[in-house]
């Protein structure tokens, strides 16, 4: 069911998309494996908020053997309450992402990398 949450959701960019497993870890990993999907695992308010925030997450990953049926559904509530908080910083790696997702380009090392 991952797959296909993260389908439907991909293919609306209005859409925000909601899986639920044991730890909410593997259906993560399953639904960032469909193009355009940026998954994140919220075990907080907080983490659920910054995925929107900082990410512009699309779907939430949330394990129901880790929290209460009221916890889980407070994440999802401040996921899908929280907008994209639009900063240039977090469009530019989401940017980065989307580049790599379609051409699998590496981005450049930036400058002031060590290893450049």
């Amino acid at each position: 069911f991952c797959l296909r949450a993260a389908e439907r959701t991909a293919a609306d960019p209005e859409a925000l998309g909601v899986v639920i497993g044991g730890s909410g870890n593997g259906e993560q990993i399953a639904a960032n494996k469909v193009k355009g999907v940026r998954a994140s695992l919220a075990w907080s308010e907080e983490t659920a908020s910054l995925g929107r925030q900082h990410n512009n997450a699309n779907v939430i990953a949330v394990g129901a053997r880790m929290h209460t049926t009221e916890e889980a559904t407070k994440f999802v509530e401040t996921f899908l309450a929280t907008p994209f908080s639009g900063d240039e910083r977090h469009q530019r790696r989401i940017d980065m992402l989307s580049d790599y997702e379609t051409t699998g380009d590496l981005p450049p090392i930036p400058a002031h990398h060590p290893q450049q």
